[in-house]
């Protein structure tokens, strides 16, 4: 899906822009116009903070097509569902960089459940040459035990955990949610010890 900026709009949205305004200040002018339904806004939005909302995405997904496909369902959001921005919520910018967070963060969790849905799929459709039933049903248990003590956690050690096996470092985590380093170390720490509480319980 692209969203169809025409060039004649970027010029003016550039030409009308003042030097005095902060970034922050022009995202939630922008947005705070484009909740009316302004189409000129829009793709000034977009041709200004696009390049922004895609660089975020990249460094939470690594995978740059999968990037560019989240900048444009951001984007599509940010038409569909304009009137949710008020500027008594926040800056245009932060409000943009969440949507991005969210987005992406939920991406990384589709593309974990459709690589875990594969590999179940083809372990069922693999031949042993032995009835392993049994080890199934333990895996499946196994793999039912995780979930549900990764949905006790917090929303804040769950994010920080998921992140963590996106491959992402401590201090890449902190600035993609943030948070002090500190905090993110200390998120990881509960929230795995948490886990294998759970876990070895179970």
């Amino acid at each position: 899906m692209t969203i169809a900026v025409p060039a004649p709009t970027l010029r003016v949205a550039r030409t009308t822009r003042s030097r005095t305004t902060t970034t922050t200040e022009r995202a939630t002018e922008l947005l705070d116009r484009v909740a009316h339904g302004d189409q000129w806004a829009f793709a000034a939005l977009y041709d200004e903070f696009s390049p922004r909302v895609l660089g975020l995405a990249v460094r939470i997904l690594i995978d740059r097509s999968i990037a560019e496909e989240v900048t444009q369902d951001v984007f599509l959001e940010l038409w569909q569902n304009a009137a949710r921005f008020t500027s008594a919520k926040g800056g245009g910018t932060g409000y943009l960089l969440t949507l991005t967070r969210h987005r992406a963060i939920d991406r990384v969790r589709s593309e974990q459940a459709a690589r875990d849905r594969d590999e179940r799929i083809g372990h069922r459709d693999a031949q042993p040459e032995f009835d392993n039933t049994l080890e199934a049903i333990e895996q499946l248990e196994r793999h039912t035990i995780v979930e549900r003590a990764l949905a006790a956690l917090s929303p804040a050690q769950r994010e920080a955990i998921t992140l963590s096996y996106a491959g992402h470092t401590h201090t890449e985590i902190a600035a993609l949610i943030g948070v002090p380093l500190g905090t993110v170390k200390t998120r990881l720490r509960d929230g795995m010890s948490r886990l294998r509480q759970a876990v070895g319980a179970a």
